[in-house]
């Protein structure tokens, strides 16, 4: 099994970051699905990974879409990217809003279970198309500052809350991470 730590750049008061285990055989296909889940992401969106993001000259991606040069990602397993403990990857979700995230190797161990499993993370994941980091930090700002503001309404409604249900940036939920591998 392998445990990273990935968070999203750029995200501050908290921080938006999740540490996983999953294992060493899977491809990066599937560990974008793995991602996309302990995120609370859509899966709406291209992706890619790689060693600098957008500076790499070779990158893991959909396997749909390759323009030429990449890798089809439902062809490469981790175990032949990752294998020094410390070894940093970037993941891009969303080529309009540009989520950013860090990939760390924390760990490489023995274990053999079969189910990925969120084990542990912070900060609520910014909603689908939201504007990015900068759209993101400002809806954190308006519901800290206005809450009650018709803008504030809005953004719940988009959001798709009920009627005064609050949004907190800070909220993870492991459990809620971790349904979908149950």
């Amino acid at each position: 099994m392998l445990q990273f730590k990935i968070q999203i750049k750029g995200l501050k008061n908290p921080t938006v970051w999740r540490r996983i285990l999953v294992p060493e055989t899977l491809t990066f296909d599937e560990f974008h699905r793995i991602i996309q889940r302990v995120f609370g992401w859509e899966n709406a969106h291209l992706y890619q990974f790689s060693e600098l993001g957008y500076k790499s000259r070779e990158v893991i991606s959909v396997p749909n879409y390759l323009m030429g040069g990449e890798i089809d990602s439902t062809k490469v397993k981790l175990n032949k990217i990752f294998k020094t403990k410390g070894q940093k990857y970037v993941y891009i979700y969303d080529f309009g809003d540009d989520w950013i995230h860090d990939i760390k190797l924390e760990k490489i161990t023995d274990e053999t279970g079969l189910k990925p499993s969120c084990i542990d993370g912070e900060g609520a994941c910014p909603p689908e198309d939201c504007g990015g980091v900068w759209g993101y930090e400002d809806l954190k700002q308006l519901f800290a500052e206005n809450p009650e503001s018709d803008e504030a309404d809005e953004m719940r409604e988009w959001l798709g809350f009920e009627d005064g249900e609050t949004w907190d940036a800070g909220y993870f939920d492991v459990s809620g991470a971790n349904f979908w591998f149950r």
